[in-house]
């Protein structure tokens, strides 16, 4: 019963696998949000400008009643203004003095395309806009008031009493210092009446983000504020109603147009799975509120394009007659490089989501996967190939954790030894399992045989799995990255499609490994149930990792050839492994020849 019983459940999981990897292709799309406002049309002469959305959900009020403005540009008469160094092109407009949207030099908007990758091309707002106030929002005409090389200054007197100076910074084109994707922002807000004025609260665009591809189900679309000890943030999925499975159509709720999150902001962020736009003010702000952006589908997908949308606001003073407040900061708009990232000064890395879930933490994810992504990129400085600097990684934490597998390698032989005696003991005391148990430790303890002494490479390539797979959620770095028949490493490697299914190689190949790995370790036990699920397991992780990234793919069939070839030189060299005999005991329960035992007192009477 116990072996049926485990074949069902090894089943049941091997088909909550296969919905999961079915069901978000077949998922219904949700259902709309409530419609405000309607989205004008793109700006012109944008490269690689998707098509402009049709309409965006977004609330009248948020929770604090702070009043959004329509999400509109009056695209027609914008004015757009051009700064650019050497890895970024960023291009304000003048509705809103705000940045319209930013080009990456460096990152290609589609496989094997010259045009560079835009975000915020699709837009609600322009990033760093004013948005909750009316009249002073991103419909706002500013005046271009200067621009150099490296700055550009805008203004607007709003109700003619406040006047409103922005100014950004980026740097120079082969300039070193700083990061190249980080903009210094400042707006000056300056009472200009004879009377004590202000506004009471400010709300910056963090910009819009989008699905990067067909083959993203919007899992890493979301916003972020950190607080100075956590990272929260406001996923897609919150916004469609559900939680974690909302993206294969189970929902539990409504959607909601916005969720607003108070509290203190050292950063705000909204990113999608390669980019983000990071907002670090020098005072922090007073909460984020998220915003769904319904979008047209993009080519190759049927699925519903639900976008986000954010801000992040502030609170203000009241200004006395001539007096004036200034909202600064540092704006990273680029690629999700953890190695870049991390040098920020508030802890913006946690911007990648290492330790988001229970699952990485668990394992580690926080401190394995930016080991992972620094050995990968070290490998890659001198090799030059992203798939290579994978293998050439894939053989380093081999050698690494030789020792413990060949540890594990004796310890499974020896239990492989000590199995027929096990047997023996099973059989004597199969009707009574307190004995059973009592002589299987006392046999462990007298041949010092640790059970567990196999399972310690498990242990340890499982967290190098996972810190590996969370840290491939995000790397912008392999994005379009080939190798052999991979066309992208962020990707699955899909050849050919039959009946609409893909066909992924590197993950069968994947599963090969599994099972020759299987048959060439030592099986540490003699259980028909535990031994059946020794040979699922193989299926069991190829449906996990079948859609998963070509790069974990590469890397989970490499290491398994590594772990082959290994074994089979450990088999070889090490043919035998002797158990330790238990030492013969005297009578009293001593060892023969135990150097601590002391001789007995001699108590034969002395002759006078």
């Amino acid at each position: 019963m116990d072996k049926k019983n485990t074949i069902i459940g090894v089943l049941l999981l091997v088909a909550a696998f296969a919905t999961l990897f079915l069901g978000s292709r077949f998922a219904p799309p949700p259902p709309p949000a409530p419609e405000i406002a309607p989205q004008a049309a793109p700006l012109p002469g944008s490269e690689n400008q998707a098509p402009s959305p049709g309409r965006v959900g977004a609330p009248a009020t948020s929770p604090s009643d702070a009043t959004f403005a329509a999400l509109v540009e009056d695209n027609s008469a914008a004015t757009v203004t051009t700064l650019a160094n050497d890895v970024m092109e960023v291009r304000f407009t003048d509705f809103g003095g705000a940045i319209r949207e930013v080009a990456f030099r460096d990152y290609s908007d589609q496989l094997d395309s010259d045009r560079p990758y835009v975000f915020n091309a699709v837009r609600a707002d322009p990033i760093l806009a004013f948005t909750d106030l009316a009249g002073l929002d991103q419909r706002t005409r500013y005046t271009l008031v200067s621009q150099s090389a490296t700055e550009v200054v805008f203004r607007t007197v709003f109700e003619n009493r406040i006047e409103v100076t922005r100014t950004y910074r980026v740097r120079a084109p082969g300039a070193t210092e700083g990061d190249p994707y980080r903009i210094h922002h400042e707006t000056t807000l300056r009472n200009v009446t004879d009377a004590s004025t202000g506004l009471a609260r400010a709300a910056f665009s963090l910009g819009t983000t989008a699905l990067v591809s067909a083959n993203d189900y919007g899992q890493f679309l979301n916003t972020a504020a950190y607080d100075g000890e956590d990272a929260n943030f406001t996923n897609r999925s919150d916004l469609e109603g559900g939680g974690f499975l909302s993206w294969i159509g189970l929902r539990d709720g409504a959607p909601k147009p916005f969720i607003d999150q108070p509290g203190v902001v050292q950063w705000a962020a909204i990113k999608n799975q390669f980019f983000a736009s990071i907002y670090t003010p020098v005072e922090p702000g007073s909460g984020v509120v998220t915003r769904r952006v319904e979008l047209p589908a993009l080519p190759g997908t049927a699925r519903a394009n639900v976008g986000l949308t954010g801000n992040v606001r502030f609170e203000l003073p009241n200004l006395a007659p001539g007096a004036s407040t200034t909202l600064a900061g540092e704006l990273y708009v680029g690629p999700k490089e953890y190695r870049r990232i991390a040098k920020f000064e508030k802890n913006e890395d946690r911007v990648m989501q290492y330790d988001y879930y229970f699952f990485n933490r668990i394992f580690l994810s926080g401190y394995v996967a930016p080991f992972m992504n620094t050995l990968m990129n070290w490998t890659f400085s001198w090799t030059g190939n992203w798939g290579v600097a994978i293998v050439l990684m894939t053989l380093i934490l081999k050698i690494v954790t030789l020792p413990f597998t060949l540890a594990a390698s004796r310890s499974a032989k020896r239990m492989q030894k000590l199995q027929p005696l096990m047997q023996e003991v099973r059989e004597k005391y199969k009707d009574n399992p307190q004995k059973l148990n009592q002589a299987t430790i006392e046999i462990f303890k007298e041949h010092k045989v640790n059970p567990m002494g196999g399972c310690l490479p498990i242990l340890i390539t499982i967290p190098l799995f996972v810190g590996f797979f969370t840290m491939l959620q995000g790397t912008a770095e392999l994005r379009y990255q080939g190798f052999l028949w991979a066309h992208d490493l962020s990707a699955p490697d899909t050849v050919l499609r039959i009946f609409g299914l893909p066909l992924n190689i590197m993950p069968l190949l994947m599963g090969v490994t599994m099972v020759f790995q299987m048959r060439l370790t030592p099986t540490p036990t003699t259980d028909n149930a535990q031994a059946m699920i020794f040979k699922l397991m193989p299926i069991v992780f190829t449906l996990i990792c079948y859609n998963f990234a070509a790069a974990l793919a590469l890397y989970s069939t490499v290491n398994g050839i590594f772990t082959i070839i290994q074994q089979v030189l450990v088999n070889k060299f090490m043919k035998d492994v002797p158990l330790q005999t238990p030492a013969k005991k005297t009578d009293d329960g001593v060892p023969v020849g135990n150097p601590w035992k002391k001789p007995a007192k001699n108590v034969t009477p002395k002759k006078k």
